[in-house]
């Protein structure tokens, strides 16, 4: 992977940490969840009249992301209710880059040399060692947050690689994002207001700023990504992207008082081999 590239998506890696740590700090999860997203859509809108009109064949893969991110969202916000940022966040971040290398690779073509697989594999493990027995209970990993949990990292999956299609085609990574966080963020205001009727707008007012901050740097770390994956294998940019959950630890630790575990320190360790790995490779 070049220099700029893996820069650019540790820096993406922060960015969607930050946001991540917003859904916490919501007193309704979901509805922070799509706040984020209709406000990162609203920033999204004032920049379409900069960018190109995303070509037919991008147009699918934008639709299917957008309802892959509704799934995304709403299991996201489910595994908040069972279990802290720093169980939840690796879990669902660290196993979507299983998923996303085998299919890249089968449908994508996208090879990994040995040293690139042997990084993934690396970092994809200490993602998984930091969510053991991460959480305030001593009791480990509930059924109920692990199956919301890798839920997510499905869906994590499905849009990373439908997007990584769709820019590759749409031959455009800003505009293919720009459009995508447009429509996403329409269909979770609509998706929003059929679960919960219209009115569930008005309890958004007093949390504005914080959906501002947390859509700018949504769209931020994502359009990113999407740019990454047009010139980097997908397994890569999406494994990489998960170290985010590194610094999700640290805002967990020093913002919402979660614990910090010796075994969250040698994951942390493991994490940074497998990054060394795969950038060397």
């Amino acid at each position: 992977m070049d220099t700029s590239v893996f820069l650019v998506v540790m820096a993406a890696a922060a960015l969607h940490a930050g946001w991540n740590a917003l859904l916490k700090i919501g007193l309704d999860r979901l509805l922070t969840a799509t706040l984020i997203q209709m406000a990162a859509g609203l920033v999204a809108m004032l920049a379409l009249p900069f960018v190109a009109f995303p070509v037919a064949a991008a147009w699918p893969w934008i639709i299917l992301s957008a309802v892959l991110h509704i799934g995304y969202n709403n299991f996201l916000s489910r595994a908040y209710q069972y279990g802290d940022l720093g169980q939840v966040y690796p879990l669902s971040r660290g196993s979507s880059p299983l998923i996303v290398a085998l299919l890249s690779v089968l449908f994508l073509h996208d090879g990994l040399d040995h040293a690139e697989l042997l990084g993934l594999l690396t970092l994809v493990i200490g993602i998984w060692l930091m969510a053991w027995r991460g959480g305030r209970s001593s009791a480990g990993l509930s059924r109920p947050m692990l199956f919301c949990s890798l839920m997510t990292a499905a869906f994590i999956a499905g849009y990373t690689l439908s997007d990584a299609v769709g820019a590759r085609s749409n031959g455009d990574a800003l505009s293919y994002a720009a459009w995508l966080f447009a429509v996403n963020g329409w269909v979770m205001a609509l998706v929003i207001a059929v679960q919960r009727g219209p009115r569930v707008f008005l309890q958004l007012g007093p949390y504005w700023k914080s959906g501002l901050a947390g859509g700018a740097m949504s769209l931020l770390a994502y359009s990113i990504v999407i740019w990454a994956m047009t010139r980097a294998p997908v397994a890569l940019v999406s494994a990489l992207r998960e170290t985010s959950v590194v610094f999700a630890l640290l805002i967990g630790w020093l913002a919402l008082k979660e614990p910090m575990p010796a075994i969250r320190l040698l994951a942390c360790l493991v994490i940074a081999i497998g990054v060394v790995v795969m950038k060397l490779g």
